[in-house]
């Protein structure tokens, strides 16, 4: 089956491998692969018709053939959060967070190359996802992760049957650890950052609103920016319903102010960020100081004629409280969109503009920010 997989290839310099073979980044420049795919517009895409998760788009999807690995992902809903904002709750994931998306495509990619054990890093809910997607594809799975997440993450990893490993040093130093652990034989590396096939999930979430808005896109798409594989998930699925006719949307990214690389890149004009220093914030989720694909998020969101912004600790936690009395309790980084852009927000970036932001993480995991 494997024989069909599309293979990588290197946005930087043109490498190519083969996915059944390559390693886990570009042997040439040491960078994360893209993927050699493009759906072909032409076939029809009937979601309705399909399955109750991510694999109604396959059609769209560069994993051809039949699946097996799935907990029923993606469908969730769209909820109004103003006259002309619609939140997508993306925290109802099966296993609370919109990561799920990419963690499905890499169980099921991992589970066609049959490794010995699948690794991957993580802040906390990337790790959770691939935890249990291994588990239903009944893969081993090492998850590595910075000594200060979250127990109730590390819990939930740990109940799907991943080791654990705990990292001092902040999260570029548990992905340096997994990186490490992936460079031995046998090992498949559940990058959500490294993995382009990640991002073919989380692509999926704009085809999903594309079918709850009846065939069209808002005029915003408002998304939190970290690594980046929501974003630029998004701008794929963007541009592979633009060739379908659909109207392309603008891609406004939110960054937290302690930890904004790429708002500072994109404010100087700059094709790459400088890396910033790794400071606390409420937004742990998308606080990463250096984006190994920033050249690419920083192009995505000027192509579409978007913006980065940057939101304050106190008023994601203001953002976090207004969710929860309208009845949606996210963690702190789910709260990052609609600090940007809700009420008490600093500016009007949507200017009257349709928008959706997704709510990407459950609160059930973090509690209620201090």
């Amino acid at each position: 089956m494997s024989h069909a997989l599309p293979g990588y290839l290197c946005p930087e310099d043109g490498t190519r491998a083969d996915v059944r073979t390559a390693p886990w980044c570009c042997p040439v420049c040491g960078g994360p692969w893209d993927l050699d795919f493009t759906p072909d517009p032409a076939i029809a895409l009937e979601p309705a018709a399909g399955p109750h998760s991510l694999w109604r788009y396959a059609p769209a999807l560069p994993l051809p053939g039949a699946f097996s690995v799935t907990l029923s992902e993606g469908h969730t809903p769209l909820l109004p959060l103003g006259e002309r904002v619609h939140a997508k709750l993306d925290f109802l994931m099966p296993t609370l967070s919109f990561k799920d998306r990419g963690a499905v495509m890499l169980a099921e990619l991992a589970r066609r190359l049959g490794p010995e054990r699948v690794v991957a890093d993580s802040s906390g809910n990337a790790g959770t996802s691939v935890a249990a997607y291994c588990a239903r594809a009944g893969l081993r799975c090492e998850v590595f992760v910075p000594a200060d997440t979250s127990e109730k993450k590390t819990g939930q990893m740990r109940a799907h049957g991943a080791a654990v490993r705990l990292v001092p040093g902040g999260r570029e130093a548990a992905a340096e650890a997994a990186r490490a652990a992936a460079d031995a034989p046998g090992v498949f590396y559940a990058s959500h950052v490294f993995n382009p096939y990640f991002l073919h999930g989380t692509k999926t979430y704009v085809y999903e609103v594309w079918e709850a808005l009846g065939g069209r896109l808002p005029e915003v798409l408002v998304v939190p920016v970290g690594n980046g594989t929501l974003l630029l998930g998004a701008a794929l699925a963007v541009g592979e319903l633009e060739r379908r006719g659909v109207r392309a949307p603008v891609l406004v990214g939110v960054q937290a102010e302690a930890v904004s690389p790429l708002a500072a890149a994109f404010a100087a004009g700059a094709e790459e960020v400088e890396p910033v220093e790794q400071r606390p914030t409420l937004a742990e989720g998308i606080a990463i100081p250096a984006p190994p694909r920033a050249r690419q998020i920083l192009a995505a969101v000027r192509k579409s004629g978007g913006t980065i912004l940057t939101v304050s600790d106190t008023r994601i936690r203001e953002a976090q409280r207004d969710l929860a009395a309208r009845g949606l309790f996210v963690e702190a980084t789910a709260a990052a969109c609609w600090a940007a852009v809700g009420p008490g927000a600093p500016t009007d970036p949507l200017k009257g503009r349709t928008a959706v932001l997704p709510l990407c993480g459950a609160g059930a995991k973090t509690g209620l920010a201090p």
